[in-house]
């Protein structure tokens, strides 16, 4: 395969506070059905670059994965594709089964609790399957350290390794974290709609990072208000 282009996303903000949420994260800006927008994971070695950036594997896995991509021509494409899916499998989700939060565009869908809209009724049962598999590629081995029997494994198929941890993360984030505090970058006000959560004591945060959407969003308004003071003279 080819050599994995780590300048395309390099300079990608990791702003979400979950894996899962920087993997919806790599696509600008985010929005429900959205098809004008930048990819930043254009192929498999751009995902695997990000993939080793923000921790999902490790240098040595990372070896693993292209060496093993390497010995079997189309693997790698259907590594990253199934991943894009995994991707947008949660993002749908997410979109149809969080409550939408003062000044947030997440809670679009028709779902958020008892009846679910048939896409994200899909994206959750596409999910479940794939975590499935990755979990019959898992395995139990001993934790090498004191206080601990055993750690589990996520993907102990090399080729597969990168949506098999995906996978495993979307249930394990879609069922255990607390979605109260899920936001969303205010595309309306200027920002990109990344998804992030919010950890702040107040629950006050409103931008995937205030130095960059924060800003451009504040400078608009600024703008707009001397317009608006020319306007009336």
């Amino acid at each position: 395969m080819a050599g994995v282009d780590e300048a395309h996303n390099s300079d990608l903000r990791i702003v979400g506070g979950h894996p899962v949420l920087d993997l919806v994260n790599t696509v600008a800006p985010r929005v429900p059905g959205g098809s004008d927008h930048h990819e930043y994971l254009p192929g498999p070695g751009e995902l695997l670059a990000w993939a080793s950036r923000v921790g999902v594997i490790d240098e040595g896995e990372a070896r693993s994965v292209a060496a093993a991509w390497e010995a079997a021509p189309g693997s790698a494409e259907r590594a990253w594709r199934a991943t894009l899916e995994i991707r947008e499998a949660v993002y749908t989700a997410l979109t149809a089964l969080v409550p939408a939060q003062p000044g947030s565009q997440l809670g679009v869908g028709e779902g958020r609790g008892d009846v679910l809209s048939q896409d994200a009724a899909y994206a959750l049962e596409h999910l479940g399957l794939r975590w499935a598999a990755a979990t019959a590629r898992s395995a139990l081995v001993p934790a090498g350290r004191p206080g601990r029997a055993a750690r589990l494994v996520v993907g102990t198929s090399p080729a597969l390794l990168l949506p098999d941890r995906f996978a495993h993360a979307a249930v394990e984030f879609l069922s255990s974290a607390d979605l109260d505090r899920l936001r969303t970058c205010q595309v309306a006000e200027g920002g990109c709609g990344w998804l992030f959560l919010d950890l702040t004591r107040n629950g006050s945060r409103r931008w995937c990072a205030m130095a960059d959407c924060g800003s451009q969003a504040k400078a608009r308004r600024l703008t707009e208000r001397r317009r608006a003071r020319r306007a009336t003279g």
